[in-house]
């Protein structure tokens, strides 16, 4: 039986990967700040095992190997989902929202990755699927602003690259993923995808992902994105 992790998974787009997985037949470890809290997430539970809830601070710099020593066997999928928007503009950007949501936004996923890489490796899968946006895009950047969560996701996708070259002689793929516009508390209700929408289009993505696509910055739909 496959299995996946699955950080940040107490809502929105975390919460519904859940959803789907657990649809799908796969076990899930879903990682969230406070599992007791969590109803949304415990109301998935299928009652037979497959869902396992763990607690899990992407904030914390020990977080991830604290989680790793509660996760054994084989990982499909590990997918570092939890984030943290900024809107801080210019001239209250440089403060400590910026240390936060790099914290939170890149090293985190990094952790997870240098935690678990052994574990994925492993698997049939073999996918570390990084929650990146488009809004990380350097090249794509026309409006300006909101610099801690452009530059803490740019510096998520320059992570994603180098673990796609530092961990392809393990055989692990590293997809780095824009989920689109999507209507959740973070996006919005002005967005153009639902969740369940962006979901399924993520996880299509990840059941066919190949060696080829290591590193790549995808649209949900499957387009390249610019760096």
């Amino acid at each position: 039986m496959p299995h996946a992790l699955i950080t940040g998974a107490n809502r929105g787009l975390g919460l519904e990967h859940v959803r789907q997985l657990l649809q799908r037949g796969w076990t899930v470890t879903a990682a969230v700040r406070d599992p007791q809290g969590a109803a949304d997430l415990k109301s998935l539970d299928p009652g037979d095992g497959r869902l396992r809830i763990e607690a899990y601070d992407a904030s914390d710099p020990g977080a991830a190997k604290a989680l790793q020593s509660k996760v054994s066997g084989p990982l499909d999928i590990v997918f570092a989902n939890a984030g943290v928007m900024s809107r801080a503009g210019f001239g209250s950007a440089a403060g400590e929202d910026f240390i936060t949501a790099m914290q939170i936004n890149a090293q985190a996923p990094l952790a997870l990755a240098e935690a678990f890489a052994d574990q994925v490796a492993r698997s049939q899968l073999k996918v570390i699927a990084l929650q990146s946006t488009r809004m990380g895009s350097i090249a794509d950047n026309t409006s300006g602003g909101m610099y801690a969560y452009r530059a803490s996701k740019a510096a998520l996708n320059a992570v994603g690259k180098s673990l796609s070259i530092d961990l392809k002689p393990k055989g692990v793929i590293v997809l780095i993923l824009h989920p689109g516009w999507v209507k959740t508390d973070m996006g919005g209700p002005g967005g153009q995808l639902t969740v369940t929408e962006s979901v399924e289009g993520q996880l299509d993505l990840i059941a066919r992902a190949n060696p080829a696509m290591s590193g790549r910055f995808f649209h949900v739909s499957g387009q390249d994105l610019p760096w």
